[in-house]
């Protein structure tokens, strides 16, 4: 079932001689508990595509659609995009951007309660997300008591809590180390295989690209498939 699709998007800044077009024409489907890393060099067009999902910055042409939904046509909301954002996209970052003076278990029931969870109900769904990624004994823990990978699983947590169809990564394991870069992805994949959800991941790290379902090379905003993971460690 496809969960977020992009048709012919467009995407230009600036003009003239400093013109640059960071989208081509891209097009994308990712369907639900599908598991997507989207590569490419800095300056490739990744980012703006990313943004562009997110419906943070709209492309210039193109359609847009979430859960079967048109929601952008022609560079036009068609929705209240805020609206859109709350209840069907969860966005993991570089850092996990958590709010210090909460707890783990506060910083993802804070989210819940934005989005008209009773007090209640946003506690016991807070904890079973946290359990759900293992962290199930640092409830009550503190961001600066928790590690980089551990943050990182909060974050997951908090970007999980309205149940969205599509959740975007970008760089989110750009500050872990190998082992812990490759727990994170592997609970990237535990959420799009178990609990039906897309997840598009923005990564420069090959090393992580078997436990991809697919792959996506941007190069001067243009989106190319490639078949398999083999071939992309070879690039």
């Amino acid at each position: 079932m496809e969960a977020i699709r992009g048709v012919d998007l467009h995407k230009t800044y600036g003009s003239g001689n400093t013109e640059v077009r960071a989208l081509r024409g891209v097009s994308i489907q990712v369907d639900r508990g599908e598991l997507v890393a989207l590569l490419g060099p800095s300056g490739s067009g990744k980012s703006t595509l990313l943004t562009a999902l997110g419906l943070l910055n709209l492309p210039d042409r193109g359609e847009l659609a979430l859960a079967g939904e048109v929601v952008v046509s022609g560079g036009r909301a068609l929705r209240d995009l805020a609206a859109v954002r709350r209840s069907k996209l969860g966005f993991v970052f570089q850092k996990s951007n958590l709010i210090p003076f909460l707890t783990a278990l506060e910083n993802v029931r804070l989210g819940l309660e934005i989005n008209d969870h009773g007090a209640a109900e946003a506690k016991r769904r807070a904890a079973e997300l946290l359990a759900y990624l293992g962290m199930q004994d640092r409830l009550q823990n503190y961001p600066e008591q928790l590690s980089g990978g551990q943050q990182q699983r909060v974050a997951i947590a908090r970007a999980l809590a309205v149940d969205p169809p599509v959740l975007l990564a970008d760089e989110p394991t750009a500050a872990l180390d190998g082992s812990r870069s490759r727990d994170v992805i592997g609970l990237f994949r535990k959420v799009a295989h178990e609990r039906g959800t897309a997840v598009i991941v923005v990564t420069h790290d090959h090393r992580l690209l078997d436990a991809f379902d697919t792959l996506y090379e941007m190069e001067d905003g243009l989106l190319r498939r490639l078949p398999n993971g083999a071939e992309a460690n070879r690039r």
